[in-house]
């Protein structure tokens, strides 16, 4: 590293590329490689893999990351991943303030090891692009088998199934499938960011056997979605691919005349809202699930997540402005002392009540600008032709359905959903990098 350059490099980072510059020699390339591939792994591996394995993933994704560092010289601090170090020094400061600090240190070192995951997966992109296509196929290849294992227990014993009808619900009878993942909603969460991937790379890749493979993701994707009756899922689902839809329309009619390039998306609004009603009201099973929505406390899932949100807005009041520390132990420690009888709880069942509740409302306010900054890092490509235009586009989609499921649940916080949420990020990224320097 130059002196020249070492006054425009930011502190936190000056500790990169301390053992040399090896970016283009045989250890930069070789780093690059198991990188790839052990991210593979873990994007493949993620719905199957015992929790053990997968944490010896994550923590192998971190430390390639601190050796690749250290042998790569220091780059700028984008726009995401700024707002993601101010939300890790919240949550620092969140843990040193905890009523119960040993447990929030234990959130936090998960938040640590998953920003390392992120960390990785930004670096590997900015520096081979190439590896956005490998990723995304490791992914459907894990999602493909996943969605194939929860269609075929339709067709097995349904004992199992049956565990997860509520007799207490008006959905009452419902059979949710739940493949490898042992419950019908971290399935639905699990799927709903990879469809728009999945689409878009069907509209990406150029061979017919990659096609096939986008297609055969997407469709069963979607198939074992649905059938796992997760109302948070399918409305998740309609935000992801209705913001593809909408963000492709967007750019294929970015050179219309004015009028009708406004026009359009609002007549292909007003038609998807058509067939959705239609087909609320004539498919039976969609019809249930739906009513159930509007059931209030005569359902007991909302009943029950309704006694949950009222806890948590206790625990907020409390404890407005650094929350109780982050991770699930922080949260299983304070929340029986606001508990309602028998609605014993895991998490805040809403990712903005969750924020606020283990970091406080600075913590909120910081998700909210790492929402918009990564919103105005996708929407930037919408009229360029780069090469990360169409990956920036499916990861905003995929960012707006967590964000839709996100409202009444925190499946988002299950690393088999989180980790995709994380490739999202880092392939916005990796896009705002190279627009960068473009520029």
């Amino acid at each position: 590293m130059s002196a020249g350059s070492a006054p425009s490099t930011p502190w936190l980072l000056r500790w990169q590329g301390t053992l040399g510059s090896a970016s283009e020699g045989p250890l930069g390339s070789r780093l690059s490689l198991v990188a790839g591939i052990v991210l593979c792994l873990l994007m493949a591996a993620m719905p199957f893999v015992t929790r053990a394995g997968l944490s010896l993933l994550i923590l192998s994704s971190g430390l390639l990351w601190l050796m690749w560092s250290l042998v790569l010289p220091a780059g700028r601090i984008g726009r995401i991943s700024g707002w993601l170090l101010l939300m890790l020094g919240i949550a620092v400061l969140a843990t040193g303030f905890s009523p119960v600090t040993p447990a929030a240190f234990k959130g936090l070192l998960k938040l640590i090891s998953y920003l390392g995951v992120y960390a990785l997966m930004r670096q590997l992109l900015a520096q081979a692009p190439r590896w956005w296509d490998r990723l995304v196929a490791a992914l459907l290849g894990g999602e493909l088998l996943s969605s194939v294992l929860a269609i075929r227990q339709l067709y097995g014993d349904t004992s199992e199934l049956a565990r997860w009808a509520d007799p207490n619900s008006v959905a009452d009878g419902t059979i949710r499938v739940y493949g490898p993942l042992e419950n019908p909603n971290l399935l639905a969460g699990y799927l709903i960011p990879i469809l728009p991937i999945a689409l878009i790379a069907l509209l990406r890749w150029r061979s017919w056997p990659q096609r096939l493979f986008a297609a055969s993701a997407l469709m069963l994707g979607s198939s074992a979605l649905f059938l796992s009756y997760s109302r948070g899922g399918w409305l998740g689902m309609l935000g992801a691919l209705g913001a593809t839809v909408l963000l492709l329309v967007l750019r294929q009619t970015r050179h219309w005349p004015p009028l009708w390039r406004r026009l359009f998306p609002l007549l292909l609004i007003a038609a998807a809202v058509c067939v959705l009603v239609v087909a609320i009201t004539q498919i039976e099973p969609l019809r249930i699930r739906v009513m159930s929505l509007a059931a209030g406390r005569g359902d007991s899932s909302n009943n029950f997540r309704i006694n949950v949100w009222l806890a948590a807005i206790e625990m907020i009041q409390e404890r407005p402005w650094l929350g109780i520390g982050p991770g699930n132990s922080a949260f299983n420690l304070i929340y029986p002392l606001y508990q309602q009888p028998k609605f014993n709880a895991l998490s805040a069942y809403s990712v903005p009540l969750e924020l606020l509740v283990e970091g406080g409302i600075p913590n909120l306010l910081a998700a909210l600008g790492l929402l918009f900054a990564s919103l105005r890092a996708g929407l930037s490509q919408l009229k360029g032709e780069s090469i990360w235009a169409l990956p920036a586009l499916a990861a905003i989609a995929a960012i707006a359905g967590l964000c839709v499921q996100g409202a009444t649940d925190t499946i988002f916080f299950r690393p088999e959903v989180q980790l995709t949420g994380w490739f999202c990020l880092a392939t916005l990224s990796a896009s705002q990098n190279a627009s960068s320097s473009d520029g």
